[in-house]
């Protein structure tokens, strides 16, 4: 019989309160405002998200890629299983508790992943990083864009998520990639506006559902 849920850790945000909970010794949830945002046991798609976007760059030599959010580190982990020893990667995340998580209490999750030497953790919003990569040309670009954040750009969350899914915030993502670069997403729902969207910031794209049902889908998009 599982136990129930025990908050470990937490933390105010804007969002609401950010938790760390745990059962039975290695099942993790984290929630934030009594919403269930990751499991430690359900990451199918955002394993799916990273193993595409990584796969779609080949054999890319000293790859660099950006990752919009942390979470449990499992998009992270997923990409550097299938990068090279000499590849870098960059992981905006917004709440400092989260890179804590991640190298204590939930590290055997992901073996460590945070502290493999081909990662930089950024305390910053990822649109950030984006803008300053579009603007300050070539040797700050990426060859992969990885956003796998909460809600993603789903209908209801489009307001709130202009900085990151809008039309400008689109074509500040294709100018911080390198040519031929890939635009990767995960969302809680499929949205047709966040798909005309990517057409008219000039990306063609494929669409992926990691399991039956129509929730949780992948987008991976290129120039």
């Amino acid at each position: 019989m599982s136990k129930p849920w025990k908050t470990i850790d937490s933390a105010d945000t804007i969002d609401g309160v950010l938790e760390l909970r745990q059962r039975n010794g290695s099942d993790f949830l984290i929630t934030i405002d009594g919403r269930v945002l990751m499991n430690s046991h359900a990451n199918r798609s955002e394993i799916l998200l990273s193993k595409l976007a990584c796969d779609c760059m080949g054999n890319k030599k000293n790859p660099r890629v950006l990752i919009g959010g942390l979470g449990m580190g499992c998009t992270l982990k997923a990409a550097l299983d299938k990068l090279p020893d000499n590849a870098q990667v960059v992981v905006a995340e917004l709440n400092p508790i989260v890179v804590k998580w991640c190298r204590g209490p939930i590290a055997s999750v992901t073996s460590g992943a945070v502290k493999d030497p081909r990662v930089i953790i950024k305390i910053e919003d990822v649109s950030s990083i984006i803008r300053n990569s579009a603007v300050n040309g070539k040797d700050n670009r990426f060859d992969a864009i990885i956003l796998d954040l909460y809600e993603g750009p789903f209908e209801a969350a489009k307001e709130r998520g202009d900085h990151l899914y809008g039309d400008t915030a689109l074509e500040m993502s294709g100018s911080a990639l390198m040519p031929g670069g890939v635009f990767a997403v995960w969302s809680e729902d499929p949205d047709r506006a966040f798909e005309r969207r990517l057409v008219h910031a000039g990306f063609s794209f494929n669409k992926h559902r990691p399991a039956r049902g129509n929730r949780h889908v992948v987008y991976i998009a290129r120039k």
